[in-house]
C-alpha cells in the first residue's frame, strides 16, 4: 500500500518558518517525482514545489521562489519543504504527492497523495 504522510504544519506568525516532512512508503522512492501542493480555502489546489530523484532537479512556483526549499533524504524516504519568510497568503493545507509521469507542478502528474497538513500564517 502506497502511503504519503505529511507533517510539520502549524500556526506561525508572518515572517516565521516551518519545515514540512513527507514520509513515503510502499513505492520505489527514487523512481518517483515528489511534489508539494497546497490548497487555500475557496481556491484550487496548486503545485508549489517538486523534486526529481532521477537528476535532483527542483522546481518552484514563482510565489515561493527564494523562500521555500525542497529537499530529499533518500535513506529516510522523506521529502522536506523548508518554508521561510512565511506570509499570510501561504495559509493553506499542504499536500505531498508522488508521480512518475514527468516533472512539473501540475497536479495531473501525480498519482498518490498524502492527507495534508494545515499551515496557518497570522499577520
Amino acid at each position: 500500500e502506497v502511503q504519503l504522510q505529511a507533517s510539520g504544519g502549524g500556526l506561525v506568525q508572518a515572517g516565521g518558518s516551518l519545515r514540512l516532512s513527507c514520509v513515503v512508503s510502499g513505492l520505489d522512492f527514487e523512481d518517483y517525482v515528489i511534489g508539494w501542493m497546497r490548497q487555500a480555502p475557496g481556491k484550487e489546489r496548486e503545485g508549489i514545489s517538486t523534486i526529481s530523484h532521477s537528476d535532483g532537479s527542483t522546481f518552484y512556483t514563482d510565489s515561493v521562489k527564494g523562500r521555500f526549499t525542497i529537499s530529499s533524504d533518500n535513506a529516510k524516504n522523506t521529502v522536506y519543504l523548508q518554508m521561510n519568510s512565511l506570509k499570510p497568503e501561504d495559509t493553506a493545507v499542504y499536500y505531498c504527492a508522488a508521480g512518475v509521469r514527468g516533472v512539473g507542478l501540475s497536479r495531473r502528474l501525480y498519482d498518490y497523495w498524502g492527507q495534508g497538513t494545515q499551515v496557518t500564517v497570522s499577520s
